[in-house]
């Protein structure tokens, strides 16, 4: 199977289950919101949460998603950043344990941090601390990072270097390495429309957005016309349509998924387990339903856990399940 790598920010995950909203408003952080912050307020955060019951996970949009690709058997690499401290340490060792080839760079910064609030309902809050993730740069793009690979998935949230997306996409070119775009989140694209539209005319192959990303990349409120602006830039469009379903088009064909009604605990990486699980299938040639159904498959098992752990025996069954 051919090799396909994701890039992006190499983070540990820190999940916290909240009874109640209410820490968040303690915390300053609002509800279902992305906020960054500095190192003095990562430890501000840290004081705050020290009574709480804590889990700790590697994670990263893409290295969520190579995550997923890993444990269905895919041939999965990673690039990203990270500090020589524990969480280092630990970011790497897992990442070789369920499989992934890590290609990780280090640097002096503490390795990056995303604290993820979890609310009763589901929904995910995030104070995150880059750290060294953050100091991923052009200069460390070197050809030699893209051997043997046939596809890198890139995180949205990198684009807002354009010059180290600009070196990404340049060297996996005249690599002949296929690009995959995730556009992360709607704010994103929003802040940086134009040089997204770039990005995608020019260079990617596959994009991954969900409703409201296709609607800030396209202008379009109605996602099927999101969809098909997208592959009009002749590329494989996927619009992930939450409770509907999900969608891809390209060319002129054009495929719709209903979704399954999961219970619903943690919607965290539910998106990022759905791209990994749609570029497995589409590695293995599968047909575009059986693609968009791949990738439904994992964010409903996904939705079922708190974080991004599955129990093995779980694993198992939706590798029994996917018939590719």
């Amino acid at each position: 199977m051919e090799k396909i790598i994701g890039i992006g920010n190499a983070l540990v995950d820190i999940l916290v289950r909240l009874n109640d909203d209410a820490f968040l408003e303690q915390i300053g952080l609002p509800k279902g919101s992305m906020m960054l912050i500095d190192e003095a307020r990562q430890k501000e955060l840290r004081t705050c949460m020290e009574k709480l019951p804590m889990e700790q996970a590697t994670g990263g949009s893409a290295g969520n998603a190579m995550l997923a690709l890993a444990k269905l058997g895919g041939n999965a690499g990673f690039v990203g950043k990270i500090g020589t401290d524990v969480l280092g340490k630990f970011y790497a060792e897992n990442c070789k344990k369920v499989g992934i080839d890590a290609r990780l760079l280090e640097c002096s910064l503490p390795t990056g941090v995303a604290n993820t609030f979890i609310s009763p309902d589901g929904e995910r809050t995030f104070g995150t601390c880059l750290g060294a993730a953050s100091t991923l740069q052009a200069s460390d793009i070197t050809p030699a990072l893209f051997e043997g690979v046939a596809m890198a998935h890139i995180e949205g949230y990198l684009v807002q270097n354009h010059e180290l997306m600009e070196a990404i996409c340049q060297t996996a070119m005249e690599m002949s390495v296929q690009l995959s775009l995730d556009l992360a989140s709607y704010n994103v694209v929003a802040a940086d429309l134009p040089f997204f539209q770039h990005l995608v005319q020019d260079y990617i192959d596959i994009v991954f957005a969900n409703e409201e990303e296709a609607a800030a990349f396209t202008g379009k409120k109605e996602p099927m016309e999101a969809l098909r602006e997208i592959a009009a830039l002749k590329c494989l469009a996927v619009v992930k349509l939450g409770s509907k379903g999900a969608s891809a088009r390209l060319g002129r064909e054009e495929v719709i998924v209903p979704a399954n009604r999961v219970p619903v605990v943690d919607t965290t990486a539910a998106g990022d387990f759905f791209a990994g699980g749609f570029l497995y299938a589409l590695n293995r040639g599968a047909s575009l339903k059986d693609c968009l159904s791949c990738g439904a498959l994992l964010s409903e098992h996904i939705i079922g856990v708190v974080g991004t752990r599955l129990p093995e025996e779980e694993w198992k069954e939706i590798r029994k399940k996917i018939k590719i």
